[in-house]
Formats: C-alpha cells, sequence, structure tokens
C-alpha cells in the first residue's frame, strides 16, 4: 500500500496531470473557435508558414530544420504551435542574457598560457589547431602539469571517487545529471556529511529532470538540512515550453582543486553494476590530478553562481593556495565544456576534426548514434579513404525507440567500410574517441542532437597522453565481447521493420 501511494503521488504523476490539463485545454479553446474555423485554419497555416521560414533561415543543422519542417507540413494546423513551444533549441532572450555570465567567468577566469599553446603547435600543428579551437572558442586551455587515470568501469572509477573524497580537506563540488539512492548514492551522501560536519565546503548540482523518477521533490532541501549546499538545474515545471530540450548533461566531481573526475558515469547503481538495468553496464571516466583541474572547477563554479545569482571569487579556490607544486604529467589534458548558449557546437567540432585529420584509426563507443549529415559524411569518407573507422553501441538499449534510430544509420555506414559492433552483454553508455594512438576523448557527449546541441556537457581532450592507449586498449578488449554488425543481416530484415526504422530516423533530431 506505501509503494502504491508513492506512485500515486509521484511528481511525476502531478506533472503528467498538469501538462494534460493543459493539452485538454487547449483542444477546448480549439473547438470554441470551429465556427471560425476558416479563421482559425488559414491563422495556423500562416503560423505554420511563418515558423517554416524561421527553421529554413536559421542556424540549425539541416537534420534538425528537415524534421521540423516535416512534421510542419504534416500537421499544418498545430505545428507552428507545436514548434513555439518545443522547437526552440535557443534559450529565451532574457534566460541567455543572466546565463552568459558563466561564460564570462569561464573567459575571465580560465587564462590560457600562451607558451603551452605554442609548444603544442610546435610539436604537431594539427594538434596545435584543435587545442587553440577549444581554448578560444570553449574558454579551456590545455595544460602539461596533469596526471591522468583512465577507467574502464563504474566500479573501478566508484572506488577511486570515495577514496578521493574521504581524502577531501577543503571543498568538494559534485554535478551530475542523475542521482538514484542506492549503494552508490547512500554511500557517497554518507562521506558528504561527514566532511560537511567537519567544515569541508560540499556543494551539489543535479538535473532536476534527469532525477525525476529517482530522487524525492525538493530533496535539495533535505541535502540542505545535512549541511550540504544544493542547487537544482532546470527545474521542471510542468509548462509546456521549450526551456525543458536545456538539460545539465555533465557529471563533474572536484575535490580541494587538485583532482577531478567526468566521464559517462552518473551517481546511480545501475553505473556499478549494483542493479542490474539492460545487461551489463559498460561505462567510463578519468581522473585528472593536477593543473587541468582548474577547468573543471570554474565550470562548476561558474554555473553555481548562475543558480545562486551570486558573484563569489572563485580564485579562492585555487589549488595551489594549498599545493606546493603541481604532479609531474606527461602528455596535453584540455578539458572542455559545450553549451547551448551560443551556436557554436563545441563538442561535434571536437568529433569532427578528430575524424577528418584521422590517418590511422577512429575508434568510437557511444550509447546512440543519431547524427546529422555532416558527421554521417565525416565517418564514411574516413573509412573510404581507408581509415579504420568503429562504432561500438549497444545490444541491449535502454529506450527502444532510440536504438531503433540507431540502427537505421547503419546499414549506410557500413556500405562505406564503417565497422559497427554491439556490445553483446548489455548496454554501452561510454562516450569515447580513440585516434591514431595520438588522440583520445573522454567525457558525456553522446553522437546524437541532444549532447551535440541542447545540453551542458563536458569532455577532456587528449594528446599524447598514456591515457590515449589505455583508451585504445579497452575498446580493443570490449571487441572481444562485442557481436559485429554485417550488411547481409541488415538487407535480410523484413520490410516493415526497415520501413519503420526509416520513418523514426526522419525525425531522429526531435528525439
Amino acid at each position: 500500500m506505501k509503494k502504491l501511494l508513492q506512485t500515486v503521488f509521484h511528481r511525476v504523476v502531478f506533472v503528467g496531470a498538469a501538462l494534460g490539463i493543459q493539452a485538454a485545454a487547449l483542444v477546448i479553446i480549439i473547438t470554441r473557435f470551429t465556427n471560425y474555423f476558416v479563421h482559425f485554419y488559414a491563422a495556423s497555416v500562416l503560423l505554420s508558414l511563418a515558423m517554416v521560414l524561421v527553421i529554413i533561415n536559421g542556424r540549425s543543422r539541416s537534420g534538425y530544420k528537415i524534421a521540423w519542417i516535416l512534421l510542419i507540413l504534416l500537421f499544418p494546423i498545430f505545428g507552428g504551435i507545436f514548434y513555439l513551444l518545443f522547437g526552440g533549441s535557443r534559450l529565451s532572450r532574457r534566460l541567455r542574457r543572466k546565463m552568459s555570465g558563466i561564460t564570462a567567468k569561464m573567459a575571465v577566469a580560465l587564462v590560457a598560457h600562451g607558451s603551452t599553446l605554442q609548444q603544442i603547435e610546435q610539436q604537431n600543428p594539427v594538434a596545435g589547431g584543435q587545442a587553440r579551437y577549444i581554448q578560444e572558442y570553449a574558454y579551456c586551455p590545455p595544460y602539461f602539469n596533469s596526471k591522468v587515470t583512465y577507467f574502464p568501469s563504474g566500479e573501478a572509477k566508484f572506488a577511486a571517487l570515495v577514496k578521493a573524497l574521504r581524502a577531501a580537506e577543503h571543498y568538494i563540488f559534485l554535478e551530475y545529471f542523475i542521482i538514484a539512492e542506492g549503494v552508490m548514492w547512500n554511500t557517497i551522501l554518507d562521506i558528504l556529511v561527514e566532511k560537511a560536519r567537519a567544515g569541508v565546503d560540499v556543494r551539489l548540482i543535479y538535473d532536476d529532470l534527469g532525477c525525476i523518477f529517482t530522487l524525492p521533490y525538493r530533496y535539495d532541501r533535505k541535502l540542505e538540512r545535512m549541511g550540504i549546499q544544493c542547487c537544482v538545474f532546470n527545474p521542471f515545471v510542468p509548462i509546456l515550453r521549450s526551456r525543458l530540450n536545456n538539460r545539465d548533461h555533465r557529471k563533474i566531481a572536484v575535490i580541494d582543486g587538485h583532482t577531478g573526475f567526468t566521464g559517462g558515469i552518473n551517481l546511480a547503481d545501475e553505473y556499478i553494476n549494483a542493479k542490474p538495468k539492460y545487461g551489463h553496464w559498460k561505462d567510463t571516466a578519468v581522473m585528472i590530478e593536477g593543473e587541468a583541474v582548474w577547468t573543471l572547477t570554474v565550470m562548476f563554479l561558474a554555473l553555481w553562481d548562475y543558480l545562486r545569482d551570486i558573484d563569489e571569487d572563485v580564485y579562492q579556490f585555487r589549488p595551489d593556495r594549498h599545493l606546493d607544486s603541481w604532479p609531474a604529467g606527461e602528455g596535453v589534458v584540455q578539458p572542455f565544456t559545450d553549451n547551448p548558449l551560443d551556436d557554436e557546437p563545441v563538442g561535434e567540432t571536437v568529433y569532427m576534426n578528430l575524424i577528418n585529420k584521422a590517418e590511422k584509426y577512429v575508434y568510437i563507443t557511444t550509447p546512440y548514434l543519431i547524427l546529422d549529415a555532416e558527421m554521417v559524411a565525416s565517418l564514411c569518407n574516413a573509412a573510404k579513404s581507408g581509415i579504420d573507422v568503429r562504432v561500438i553501441t549497444p545490444h541491449i538499449p535502454d529506450k527502444w525507440y532510440v536504438h531503433a534510430v540507431t540502427r537505421a544509420y547503419y546499414a549506410g555506414m557500413l556500405e562505406s567500410g564503417v565497422r559497427i559492433y554491439e556490445y553483446s552483454p548489455g548496454f554501452m553508455h561510454a562516450k569515447t574517441f580513440a585516434v591514431d594512438d595520438a588522440y583520445a576523448v573522454v567525457g558525456t557527449i553522446n553522437l546524437d542532437y541532444r549532447s551535440l546541441y541542447l545540453h551542458f556537457e563536458c569532455g577532456v581532450w587528449l594528446y599524447n597522453n598514456p591515457c590515449v592507449m589505455q583508451v585504445k586498449q579497452d575498446f580493443l578488449d570490449t571487441l572481444q565481447l562485442c557481436q559485429e554488425v554485417h550488411l547481409p543481416q541488415l538487407l535480410m530484415l523484413p520490410w516493415p521493420r526497415k520501413l519503420g526504422r526509416n520513418l523514426l530516423r526522419v525525425f531522429a533530431p526531435l528525439m
């Protein structure tokens, strides 16, 4: 009975009811206009045509434009209204103006060392160009004095994170898309409460929509009573609006400014396989020790200040206030962020540069393969040029319709020579690139429209770092657990399934 009551009174039920009431009200309003149907129809069609012009002249990717234009043409009466409510990938002018402080704070705090970039460019112009792009368009500089540890599983990252949290002396910053009560979070929460009582500055940001099914309503207030400062990103309000598109998908942990974590792993039991979900959960993360952690620190604090509406001095959190020297590092470490505030798709550009500049191989792991025409062309052209392009996706999906779209991309890529594998034991959630034994990216950025254009994301670009070979080796080891997808088996699929996948692919940018 208790579980039934919890389900009935869950926030999702109330949210669904509120959205349903709004939808019903919209239908009632429209039916009231039946006596003026001709005028209403004409106004709706004009609105839809206006939205089509807005879409055509916008800066969105072609796939996103085509999906919305087709939807509007199919439903000319409601299409324009739907686009106004849900189609905007950009934030409102007022919110963009307020959130511009995030970018401004990062640009001021993350002052680049000119000599670092120059050394990279002298050593390798291609690597230097990539590092310069990230520095100038994401305001995230490259570093030498940093050590990187790669974790090929959630279990390995969890153990390292717990150890680092227990050693915290000054502050702990956590930012995650999903947090769920269970073994993983409860273990971490106990440490956070203990540290907060000891005087450590403990702060947490979580995404409200990401946690809507996993945390109780107003869980942030509960954490505040425990001594943990907490902010909720973009609280989910049951109002039909496009702002729901923009989520905080980053996963960041910073301890005392000298140790940081990022990657695909959220704070929930499925990520450490303590709770079976979609088979075995494969994920990855990195731990950074050294100067490069400063970028993760500023990324967190810039968003924190926006959410709290404050303007604190970020330099009081510089780790060198507590350290005499940085640890010796090997190669280049460049954490970076991407956001929907501008029209610069940093994550996609980093990925595209890796693909287009590759000389030997490109190895990719991703949970979703929902790409625009430019990304597909880059992967296919690389494979046609003799580059060994391989992609690992899940075999057991978390969302059947998204997985159907992922598989809809297989045939064209296979025909071009891209090799595709599915992770047989379960769900592949890792987001990694390994290229030419020289470059790697580990982060939160999926190969789908939402990650590339709508969400706040982060990653770490690595060059000539020992971690690069670890990412590559993990990819090769994971291949042993995968089943390769071959073109003949796709051609033998029943035509209704092929048709269904192709139709879903048309609307993939809206998923």
